[in-house]
């Protein structure tokens, strides 16, 4: 079971890291984080992909302070809750993505396999590299798997 702590309601970077309070979900906090992403990403869907681009690289980059200063002020590494490497990871999945429900399906559900399933290196990863940057770099692995395989669906199928 997820315990959030308090913070995560009075400090906005917690709240933030946090996925705007969606990873203080009591069971799969992983999964309603990701689902938050959906949202943002049909926000973020019509730019250009430079600018998608350049907007996955500042929440990446974002996300190693954020991920890494709640982690620290917790106690806990990578704490389930913390959910904003689940949205960089997910918007990762969906770079240059078609446009429709079936690809966001579809994204979500291969981003959630490779965050969960955690193949070589993302489970080296998540278990060697620390701080906030090791928080980011699994769920950065796992959205470049997951694009990989959307994009050869969408090479074959789309």
């Amino acid at each position: 079971m997820n315990r959030a702590p308090a913070s995560v309601w009075r400090n906005p970077i917690h709240f933030l890291a946090f996925g705007l309070g969606s990873g203080a979900a009591p069971k799969a906090p992983g999964t309603v984080g990701t689902l938050a992403a959906i949202p943002f990403y049909l926000l973020l869907q019509p730019l250009d992909l430079t600018w998608y681009a350049l907007v996955l690289v500042a929440t990446f980059l974002f996300g190693i302070y954020l991920c890494g200063k709640t982690s620290e002020d917790m106690g806990v590494h990578d704490h389930g809750g913390i959910v904003w490497d689940e949205f960089v990871g997910y918007w990762v999945t969906m770079f240059a993505a078609p446009a429709g429900w079936l690809w966001i399906v579809l994204g979500f559900v291969l981003f959630r396999f490779f965050d969960i399933v955690k193949p070589w290196p993302i489970g080296w990863v998540d278990k060697k590299v620390a701080g906030g940057f090791g928080i980011m770099l699994d769920d950065l692995l796992a959205g470049l798997m997951a694009l990989g395989c959307l994009q050869i669906v969408v090479f074959f199928v789309g």
